[in-house]
């Protein structure tokens, strides 16, 4: 399936959209404002270690400390024969730091860690310990950054683990006579040097001599950044990853792309400067978007998919549509048949449904970057074969996916759970914030009840006062309603306990908020 990259760059924001077959599927934004973290290596310093969480916070000389759990630092074995993904963000944590650990000597007189683990954090790291970390994950809300011991270096074809001993090959290259071919020809580069590598899927077809002078460099990188950390005292940035641009590039510049366009003569120039040294039979597919109206997002539709990717409900082309809510706990997703109700047979009406709703919750996942556990709430299917297609084309969807993702079959309520890796913040998360008005609830009082509340409010200050002059301000729509449907009731109200009332509206004043003073302006706080 043929990509089109669009990244456009101004004052504010870099924002890279990912388009498949004309659609959006994936968008990445980078604040100018903010500081971006992932995949940079810090020299650290341990501030606390919590035996019983298997965790420790380590001072990497950001605002919050970052969080180092057990399994970041244990030596974790990756098959050989298979990898995840070519993505070197989800293959963090998965070789040994041997600079920082000596756990070979340690694991074999260890045995009470609990939870899958033989050891105590604190039998692996101490307070005020410097070591090197990596962030595998950026700070998100209130959490500080996950990093890890186990550093990586991506490349273009290669992703170098110096710690590791391990050859991974991306399974997303299909062909077992290619697959041999490159592990061979790394075994081959691996007799002269330390370390592990996975092998990224833009290596395929690569030749020998390429491959060799990649190593090379990741080598004399990781060579560069030990030096440099041994001059530096915590907490200190050792060595800061690509810009925002040339990741992209890197990362999802392939053979498959058509095109990739940019909106900012400056990032052009850098990404070509990037590709000509990196990639140079790729030069001729990126290109400067000159127009200034449209703009290169609205050209390509993209500032509508955005718009649409922050709503709940999202409609299919067959009528139907999905809801898509997203909570602390988990992303919870429903397909409903809305306005399609086929033809004759039920049972292939909800078939044809949910098949379609497949591909746009896989998409939605990706486009707002859901992560955690998330619930799919398919239309319920009596045919159990018919379960076993929609699960099956959900499987296969889910492999163009760059994040990992653990599916699990159907459940007896008929729904379909899955984790996807977070590694950073939701589309939500980074564009949106809570409602002050809800307070993050989705919803708040009906207008009626705030009504309701406000004259029991207000004979409770009479009561507590014992003023017959009162004055109450209130939101604009609250005092419409009181006039237009409850006049009576706040005539009654006035006259059973002699009040003279005064209503002042104030369009700035929250919707269930309400303010009453007595006649010679001093407010009333009920008790």
């Amino acid at each position: 399936m043929e990509k089109e990259i669009l990244i456009s760059d101004d004052a504010y924001e870099t924002r890279c959209a990912v388009l498949e077959e004309g659609m959006l599927n994936e968008i990445y934004i980078e604040r100018k404002a903010a500081t971006q973290t992932l995949g940079n290596i810090y020299k650290g310093r341990v501030e606390n270690v919590l035996p019983g969480m298997q965790v420790a916070f380590v001072d990497i000389g950001l605002n919050r400390h970052a969080f180092l759990h057990i399994s970041d630092i244990k030596f974790e074995s990756i098959n050989g024969d298979e990898m995840d993904d070519e993505n070197p963000d989800k293959n963090r944590g998965a070789s040994k730091n041997a600079d920082t650990l000596d756990l070979k000597a340690k694991l074999g007189k260890l045995s009470r860690g609990g939870r899958g683990f033989p050891f105590l954090i604190s039998d692996l790291i101490s307070k005020k310990e410097e070591l090197l970390v990596q962030v595998g994950k950026e700070p998100i809300g209130t959490k500080g950054a996950r990093v890890t011991s186990n550093i990586t270096l991506p490349g273009r074809y290669v992703v170098y683990m110096p710690n590791s001993s391990n050859i991974g090959v991306s399974r997303r290259i299909e062909s077992a006579t290619e697959r041999d071919r490159l592990r061979n020809m790394a075994k081959t580069i691996k007799a002269d040097v330390e370390g592990g590598f996975i092998i990224r899927t833009a290596a395929e077809g690569l030749s020998e001599p390429e491959f060799a002078a990649e190593i090379r460099y990741l080598i004399k990188q990781w060579v560069d950044t030990c030096e440099h950390a041994r001059r530096k005292s915590a907490p200190s940035l050792i060595s800061e990853d690509l810009s925002f641009t040339n990741r992209i590039v890197r990362d999802m510049l392939t053979k498959n792309v058509k095109q990739l366009l940019i909106d900012s003569k400056t990032g052009y120039q850098e990404t070509m400067d990037y590709v000509s040294s990196v990639m140079p039979d790729l030069k001729p597919r990126v290109s400067l978007y000159k127009d200034a109206a449209p703009t290169l997002f609205e050209a390509y539709g993209v500032e509508r998919a955005l718009k649409e990717a922050l709503s709940e409900k999202i409609w299919l082309k067959c009528g139907g549509h999905i809801i898509i809510q997203q909570t602390e706990a988990m992303v919870s997703i429903d397909v409903n048949t809305g306005r399609f109700v086929g033809k004759s047979d039920p049972d292939n009406t909800i078939l044809s449904a949910n098949l379609e709703a497949v591909e746009e919750v896989v998409r939605q996942i990706q486009l707002r970057d859901l992560g955690g556990i998330i619930v799919v709430d398919f239309i319920d299917m009596e045919e159990a074969s018919h379960r076993k297609r929609v699960f099956k084309m959900l499987q296969e969807a889910l492999r163009k996916d760059r994040a990992r993702t653990n599916i699990l079959h159907f459940s007896d309520l008929g729904l379909v759970e899955m984790t996807r890796q977070r590694t950073r913040p939701s589309l939500s998360t980074l564009l949106k914030e809570e409602c002050p008005y809800c307070d993050g609830h989705g919803t708040v009082l009906s207008i009626e009840t705030v009504v309701i509340q406000l004259l029991r409010a207000i004979k409770a200050a009479h009561n507590q006062t014992k003023h017959s002059k009162l004055r109450v301000i209130a939101n604009d729509y609250v005092l419409s309603h009181i006039k237009s449907q409850m006049s009576h009731k706040l005539g009654e109200l006035k006259k059973s306990l002699e009040l003279d009332l005064t209503l002042e509206s104030d369009p700035d004043l929250h919707l269930e908020d309400y303010r009453i003073f007595v006649g010679g302006g001093e407010e009333i706080f009920l008790d």
